[in-house]
């Protein structure tokens, strides 16, 4: 399973923010984005997801392309959106919260049940609390609460939108291995980011800004990229 994305330009109002934006998202890795606040990242995961149109450009799921195809189909056919900022339910049980993932993907019955489990065995905390509301966990239980719901909707290729804002450097370590070991079951995993300490767990880097791709980075090439962005700006970005 593959995500591509080639020359994708999108943007809000009359406004172009990506400017022919291509890479390709492979099964079995996490791809990693970064790059400044205002570069295009997010705006890139909310074109994918359907949420933003995209100007010009195409975006193909597995070889399939999705133009015209809106959020919620998007999201059946496997290209699941774990938004920034978590937006959990507040009000709402856990287990609820989760079974609306399942919801919006039309995933019904045993297939539910089933998945509903295999969130709980990934993430016991959650299984612990899953009749507690959803706005009285901490931060990173919500995080874990947000990654347990996108995985609910079966995904092919899970986007996972700026997942370390407001963590704990300990907290952000545990939700990057838990998105590594997602992956390496064979999911193709796209992880939006400003924290560099997600270049240990990725296969290939992308380098945005200003809406453009400014540099790709695979293997060990890898370090070699975080030692340049920890010198430069990313690198002073602070993890609460």
């Amino acid at each position: 399973m593959s995500l591509r994305v080639d020359n994708l330009v999108s943007g809000y109002g009359s406004l172009e923010v990506l400017h022919g934006v291509d890479f390709e998202v492979a099964s079995g890795h996490i791809t990693a984005m970064l790059g400044s606040n205002g570069a295009g990242k997010s705006t890139t995961l909310l074109t994918l997801a359907g949420m933003l149109p995209a100007w010009r450009g195409g975006v193909e799921l597995n070889g399939k392309p999705l133009a015209g195809m809106s959020p919620r189909a998007r999201c059946r056919s496997g290209l699941v959106l774990v938004p920034e900022g978590r937006r959990v339910f507040a009000s709402v049980a856990v287990e609820a919260n989760l079974r609306l993932g399942a919801w919006a993907a039309g995933v019904k019955g045993v297939d539910a049940e089933k998945s509903l489990a295999r969130v709980y065995e990934r993430f016991p905390r959650l299984g612990e609390r899953r009749a507690q509301a959803a706005g009285t966990l901490s931060g990173g239980e919500q995080q874990m609460l947000a990654i347990g719901r996108g995985l609910m909707a079966h995904p092919r290729v899970l986007l996972v939108d700026e997942c370390s804002l407001g963590l704990s450097p300990v907290m952000v370590a545990e939700v990057f291995r838990v998105l590594a070991a997602i992956a390496a079951e064979g999911m193709a995993v796209l992880v939006v980011e400003q924290n560099v300490s997600v270049l240990d767990y990725a296969a290939q880097a992308i380098v945005i800004e200003q809406g453009q791709v400014e540099q790709r980075a695979a293997g060990a090439g890898l370090k070699s990229l975080a030692r340049t962005l920890r010198e430069s700006y990313l690198g002073r970005t602070a993890v609460a």
